[in-house]
Formats: structure tokens, C-alpha cells, sequence
């Protein structure tokens, strides 16, 4: 066992709930009354639903209608998917093709997969870039081939592994010319990026709250008025008759009060990040000269070409501030199993991840990288560090006096 201080560094697993969220949880909890009853009880649990509705709807540019409360991000990926595929397909039985793009989360895409096995649905991956990045391209000749079997393009804001952020914008263009409805998964992105509902022109976006700061188990789906769903769960007719289930009140508190503060410090917030991110790559790339950063270069001083030898000066798309999440870090050691190095360090109290928590410990390749053009060697070599509102300077400094220790005891445990 260690003795000094956890490093926290899986921010983008889970963040720590911030005061205002704290606060307005536990304002609630003892509150009696479920907001669906008419009585005085029922009907104050139900201003505090609404009024947390209109404050998320306020910061995120949409209207309070088209905020539908879930359980959270996978939930809203899931109602998303399958109940815009229903609805699309029962309106026009043509409409089978889902594009997503290949480095999805797996709460897009195994949705996508059932609906495969047991809905006739037709998966389609849309390739990206090296360094994760949609290729457009590809994504409007898939359209264009057949733009009337298309029921839904699913494309994240920003990925949870790498960080790279997509071009949600190109997407909803390429997709809007066939008035084809798309979804976007953003819960890596809100509180790090600009997120913009109406702005965005997307159909529908997921938002979960434990990733900016408010309490597990609460989220939301974004949806416009217009979009016809049909609901996954039925009981009462909660939520547009969209989401049924008595809502949890002092969650849906808290969450509205992080996403505000997450919105309104995104700047700042993102500013920080950003230096931490560059320390924290420079003191990698320090203790481990070979490691290979995956992703949007990072621009950091020791060096800002990305695995595609790229520099940010040279590309002639958008900074990379606007191109990668400023608190993502992703790399690759060769010469080491991933899960090995993540618990060397464990065991010096600095905390990581091997991708998506959501599949950890499962001995497969992450699907990112392998999209992103990696081998299986160099998808099982990797770590993401993920930094937030907690991070510091100190825990960027205690990675690279651990790293190269640990990644030498990994290399001699493989060989």
C-alpha cells in the first residue's frame, strides 16, 4: 500500500460532485413528494424539477420542453438510438441504415448492435482519421448512396478515450441535406467545449451528469420538440410520455445546478486544463521518450506532432484547442501491456484508465485505436489521463516521477 494522497486522474470516468451540486442535493433529500402527485408536496417537487429543467435549457440553448430527464448518459444514448429508429422506421420501413462513427462509446453502440440482431437495422461504421477525427467525406457518400434507407446518423461531440473532438457541425450539414435527424452523444464534451443545442442544429444530445460534476445517476436527453421518439420504458407518461419513472428529485437538482456551473466556467475551466494538459504530456514524454501520444496533438512545448506528424501550425483546420478536450491525455508505451502499467501505478496511488470504463478489465483491444488505424499491440500499450476540476500541478508532477518506474517493471513483466 502507498502512503501519500491518491493522484486522481480518471476525471473522464468520474468527476467529483462540485459544492453547488452538493448543495442543492442535499437541499432536497429529506423532501417529501413525488413531482407527478397534485398535492401541495407533489406539486413543490415538481417546481423543483421544472425550474432545474429551465436552468439547464437556459445555459444549454434549448427550450425547457426539449429537456427530457433519464438515468443517464447510457440511458439517453439508448432512447436516443432505438427510439428514433422506431419511430423513423414506422413511419417509412425503408429507413433501416444507422451510421455511426467508428470510435463511438459503447453506450451508442451496442444500442446500434441490437437493434442489428433484433430490429432489422443496418449498422453502418463511418472511418476516421488517425487521429479520430470522422471522415466526412465518407460519411456523405454513405448518405448520398442511399439517402432514403437512412434512419439516424449518431455522431459523439467529443470521444471519451482520445479526446478528439468531431465536426459536429459538417456532420449535421452533410445529414440535414437529406433531412436525415442526428444525434450526438455529449457528455465528454459539455463543461470542457462550447455546447450549444440550438447552435449545433443536432436532433438530439445526450448529457450525463456525474461527468461535470453532479450526482451519479441522473442525465438527460436533448431533443427537439419536432422529433417523433418512441419511449423505451412506459409506465406513468413522465417526460413527453418519452421517459417513464418517478423522478429523482434531489439528483435532477444537483445535476441542473453542475451543468450551469459547468457551462459558465467552461472557459476558465478549459484554460487550466490546458496548461495542466501540456505539463502532463511534456512530463510523459520526459519520463517515457518512446511514448506515443494518440489523438490531436496537444501542442505541448516538448514536441506537437501528433501520431500522424501533423503540427497544429501547419493544419489548416481548426486550432487544436477546438480539435481536442483539454484535459485528455492519451498515450501509448511500447513494449507494455496497458493494464500492467495502470497497476504499478495504482499501486503508488495515482489513479488512470485504459480507455472507457465502461469495458475495463474486459481483455480486448480498445475499438478506438483500432479505428484510429493501431494495431492490437499499441491499442493494449495505452493509458488515458484524464484531468479535472481537482487536478493539479503536484499530480501532474508525481505521474512523471512514477511513470518511469512503473513502465520499466511493465516492460520486464511482459518480456
Amino acid at each position: 500500500m502507498h502512503d501519500a494522497p491518491t493522484v486522481y486522474l480518471d476525471h473522464a470516468a468520474t468527476t467529483p460532485m462540485v459544492p453547488a451540486a452538493v448543495e442543492a442535493l442535499t437541499a432536497h433529500l429529506a423532501d417529501v413528494g413525488n413531482a407527478s402527485s397534485l398535492h401541495a408536496s407533489g406539486r413543490r417537487a415538481r417546481r423543483v424539477v421544472e425550474e432545474s429543467r429551465e436552468t439547464i435549457a437556459r445555459v444549454l440553448g434549448c427550450r425547457p420542453g426539449e429537456v427530457v430527464f433519464t438515468s443517464g448518459g447510457t440511458e439517453a444514448d439508448n432512447l436516443a438510438v432505438k427510439g428514433l429508429y422506431w419511430s423513423r422506421r414506422a413511419a417509412d420501413p425503408a429507413r433501416r441504415r444507422i451510421l455511426v462513427s467508428a470510435v463511438e462509446h459503447h453506450a451508442v453502440l451496442d444500442p446500434v448492435e441490437w437493434l442489428v440482431e433484433h430490429e432489422d437495422a443496418d449498422l453502418e461504421l463511418v472511418p476516421v482519421d488517425r487521429d479520430g477525427r470522422i471522415d466526412t467525406d465518407a460519411l456523405a457518400a454513405s448518405i448520398a448512396r442511399d439517402p432514403g434507407s437512412v434512419a439516424l446518423v449518431s455522431v459523439m461531440w467529443a470521444n471519451n478515450e482520445v479526446g478528439t473532438v468531431q465536426p459536429i457541425a459538417d456532420v449535421v450539414v452533410i445529414a440535414g441535406e437529406h433531412g436525415i435527424p442526428v444525434h450526438s452523444d455529449a457528455v465528454q464534451a459539455l463543461g470542457a467545449v462550447p455546447v450549444d443545442f440550438a447552435r449545433s442544429g443536432v436532433d438530439a444530445m445526450s448529457i450525463s451528469g456525474h461527468k461535470v460534476g453532479g450526482p451519479l445517476g441522473v442525465g438527460a436527453l436533448v431533443v427537439r420538440r419536432e422529433i417523433e421518439l418512441t419511449a423505451l420504458v412506459h409506465g406513468g407518461g413522465q417526460e413527453r410520455d418519452v421517459r417513464s419513472g418517478t423522478l429523482d428529485v434531489p439528483a435532477v437538482a444537483g445535476f441542473a445546478a453542475a451543468v450551469e456551473v459547468a457551462v459558465k466556467e467552461q472557459a476558465e475551466h478549459a484554460a487550466r486544463m490546458t496548461e495542466l494538459q501540456h505539463r502532463l504530456v511534456d512530463a510523459v514524454r520526459r519520463a517515457a521518450p518512446d511514448a506515443v501520444l494518440n489523438g490531436v496533438s496537444t501542442g505541448s512545448t516538448t514536441g506537437t506532432s501528433s501520431t500522424t506528424g501533423t503540427s497544429p501550425t501547419t493544419d489548416s483546420g481548426p486550432p487544436v484547442e477546438a480539435r481536442r478536450l483539454p484535459g485528455n491525455v492519451h498515450f501509448s508505451f511500447p513494449g507494455c501491456e496497458g493494464d500492467s502499467l495502470l497497476m504499478l501505478l495504482d499501486a503508488r496511488g495515482i489513479e488512470c484508465s485504459t480507455g472507457s470504463a465502461c469495458s475495463a478489465g474486459v481483455p480486448q483491444p480498445s475499438h478506438v485505436l483500432l479505428a484510429m488505424g493501431r494495431d492490437e499491440a499499441v491499442a493494449r500499450s495505452s493509458l488515458r489521463f484524464s484531468l479535472g476540476r481537482t487536478s493539479t500541478e503536484a499530480d501532474v508532477d508525481a505521474v512523471g516521477e512514477a511513470l518511469g518506474p512503473c513502465l520499466e517493471r511493465a516492460r520486464a513483466a511482459r518480456a
